[in-house]
């Protein structure tokens, strides 16, 4: 089935009262245990995900109501990770560490960054000193923050989805996957204002377009 953003993307309607300068928006990105490619291909620049792909889809839709603290808002899932925005309706930090970057290139304020070490694209960043690799594979658990809401929105939307996609490994036939479903870190970043929040939500929409130049692509072939 064919990404549809019409239909598959949860845009969320402005929240009354809410001052998107505060931090309650975050950007996060999942990743898929050794990159692989599980749900569905990228055909002509559109997202065609596959019955996994729909389930990674629909968990992500539950979040809400198991965390009704939180809204959904821009989402795609892609071959091998998702990104997703998460908005926390009441307005309090859900993030530990609000200051781990994924796309520094997109950052407003790319000087609140960590990792001089690791930066992903120089070219573009105000602060290329300050910045984070997301395709990193750290050595120690860098994403999920142990006491943070956030984590345990991104854990149980990875229980949700590994079980799930057990069962359809089980039942369905899907190709089976080893170890773990997703890698164990993800990445984080708040969102700190609605001019952020726009540039965040077009990289979600125009990620299927520019596959082949993501961090996190693997060639099929």
């Amino acid at each position: 089935m064919t990404y549809n953003p019409e239909i598959h993307h949860r845009r969320s309607i402005r929240l009354q009262g809410y001052d998107y300068d505060q931090a309650g928006a975050y950007f996060v990105t999942v990743c898929t245990q050794n990159r692989a490619c599980l749900f569905g291909n990228i055909v002509a620049g559109e997202m065609q995900l596959n019955d996994a792909g729909l389930t990674i889809l629909r968990w992500y839709a539950e979040l809400p109501n198991k965390f009704p603290a939180i809204a959904c808002d821009e989402f795609i899932c892609m071959p091998n990770h998702v990104h997703f925005i998460v908005v926390n309706a009441v307005g309090a930090d859900l993030c530990v560490r609000p200051d781990l970057c994924v796309r520094p290139d997109l950052c407003v304020r790319p000087d609140l960054c960590v990792r001089p070490d690791l930066c992903v694209r120089p070219d573009l960043c105000v602060r290329p000193d300050l910045c984070v690799r997301p395709d990193a594979v750290p050595t120690i658990n860098k994403g999920e923050h142990v006491g943070s809401p956030l984590h345990g929105v991104v854990q149980w939307f990875k229980t949700m989805t590994t079980n799930e996609y057990i069962r359809g490994v089980k039942q369905n036939g899907w190709p089976s996957f080893p170890g773990k479903l997703w890698q164990r870190n993800y990445w984080e970043r708040i969102v700190r204002n609605e001019t952020e929040l726009d540039r965040i939500r077009d990289y979600i929409r125009n990620n299927p377009v520019q596959w082949e130049s993501d961090k996190l692509f693997v060639n099929p072939a």
